[in-house]
């Protein structure tokens, strides 16, 4: 039993499952479906696979169980969490700055997350209008530049993308999340399955599978290990308040370390699933693996243009998308809008707006940033790039650096003995230990690799 009498304003999940499905809602997104599958691609498959799964347990696994832990012992949006918890470690009140990274980090994450997730909208009905039937590399090719080049169109997608995000999120934890997600969830796997079954029939499953699940170490490089450490972290949501809120909804009879592996499980699952969908796809077609951020908007538009029945799978695959994009950005703005409801005195459905329109403002800057504003740019970088990069390699690996130290350092072991009940001592042990020394150390070299600090110190 939890240690503490705390509970959420908010609400509750139902059961253990419907959390499982919220938070796994909140891993899988664009970056299982569309990053995963392009950055096996380009780091030669099945070696890095395997160094993915292992930075997974080591890395990702201990963070997922801290945030949750923090989450349900907070109650609260995770800025009013940090501040409550610090308080009762006698700790420093600037913890809640960990809270505030995590709410800016989730919101300015959705800005531009709902930009691209309008592109698979887009896609969705291009492909089901036969748009892409019989097309050649340079017409796909010439799809994509035209959308990214339309200003009012990608508004247009950006704006019901966000829309149909605040609709969830305004409906409240049972009325809106809940059964969000218990619609999406069931259907984005189902829809993955059945694009697993088309990829078993398109003549290149056995070679997909080899690709995907044979080792080639000579393959595995330093940079390598560090994209596969960077992508455990980020494709689970970490270091953006959203596990940490959904946490807090959490019953407290359930155990946090079962439902944390149940959930990183699922999230792994999902983002092998779609790579065993995706590349017998790219190599019957003799595509490129490693074609990069384009293998999903170019590449495989291509392939199913060209293979029988691929415009009704194609555009079942970019429904696929849209959804699994859907179940994460409402988790990444539930932090910002639970912390107006809790310090603002303002209705949810307020809070909802405040922050729809807020989002979709900040959205434009992205939006623009891909013709309009093209040749704006700071530190080199346009708009879009400046966001990707101040987030994902910036703050998300300094909030799950900052969670690890909490909970591993500051936090009392009482308190993290109450939270995880458990009566497996070594496992509890193992988990303090990975959360001390090797969870901080792994993030602080991701942090270096990724801001180009670590080529200057090793150079």
């Amino acid at each position: 039993m939890a240690g503490n009498s705390r509970s959420s304003i908010h609400g509750q999940w139902s059961s253990r499952w419907v959390f499982v499905l919220a938070a796994t809602g909140s891993a899988v997104g664009l970056g299982n479906i569309w990053k995963f599958p392009y950055i096996a691609g380009e780091n030669g498959g099945g070696a890095f696979v395997l160094v993915y799964l292992i930075c997974i347990a080591v890395v990702g696994l201990p963070v997922m169980i801290a945030e949750v832990m923090l989450g349900r012992r907070g109650r609260q949006s995770p800025i009013n969490t940090m501040k409550s918890l610090s308080q009762e470690a006698g700790a420093s009140p600037l913890w809640q700055l960990l809270g505030w990274s995590g709410v800016l980090a989730g919101f300015l994450i959705l800005s531009y997350y709902s930009v691209i997730a309008g592109w698979a909208i887009n896609y969705v009905l291009e492909m089901g209008a036969g748009t892409f039937s019989g097309s050649s590399a340079g017409q796909v090719k010439a799809v994509f530049d035209e959308l990214l080049a339309d200003p009012l169109k990608l508004t247009l997608w950006h704006t019901l993308f966000i829309i149909a995000t605040m609709v969830v999120v305004a409906r409240g934890v049972r009325g809106g999340l809940e059964k969000a997600v218990t619609f999406l969830m069931p259907a984005l796997f189902m829809l993955l399955i059945i694009l697993l079954g088309y990829a078993m029939n398109s003549g290149a499953f056995m070679q997909g599978l080899a690709f995907l699940f044979t080792p080639d170490f000579s393959a595995i490089t330093g940079k390598g290990v560090l994209i596969a450490m960077g992508h455990a972290f980020f494709t689970l949501s970490l270091g953006m308040g959203a596990i940490m809120i959904y946490g807090s909804y959490m019953r407290s009879e359930d155990s946090i370390a079962r439902t944390a592996i149940m959930i990183v499980a699922a999230d792994t699952v999902v983002a092998l699933v779609a790579g065993m969908a995706i590349f017998p796809i790219v190599f019957a077609n003799g595509l490129e693996p490693g074609a990069g951020p384009g293998l999903v908007f170019q590449t495989l538009p291509l392939a199913f243009g060209a293979m029988p029945g691929g415009l009704l799978f194609g555009t079942l695959f970019f429904i696929l998308l849209f959804f699994a994009a859907w179940s994460s950005s409402i988790s990444l703005i539930e932090p910002a809008v639970t912390w107006l409801v809790e310090n603002r005195n303002m209705k949810r459905v307020s809070a909802s707006i405040v922050c729809g329109i807020a989002t979709w403002a900040l959205g434009m800057g992205t939006v623009l940033s891909f013709n309009l504003w093209a040749e704006v740019k700071l530190f080199d970088m346009t708009f879009f790039d400046l966001l990707d990069f101040l987030t994902a390699n910036i703050m998300l690996p300094l909030g799950g650096l900052f969670v690890a130290v909490f909970v591993g350092w500051i936090m009392s072991r009482q308190s993290k003995a109450d939270e995880m009940a458990t009566k497996h001592l070594f496992a509890f042990r193992a988990w303090n230990f990975l959360l001390k020394y090797i969870t901080p150390l792994a993030v602080v070299v991701i942090f270096l690799q990724s801001t180009g600090l670590l080529a200057k110190i090793t150079a």
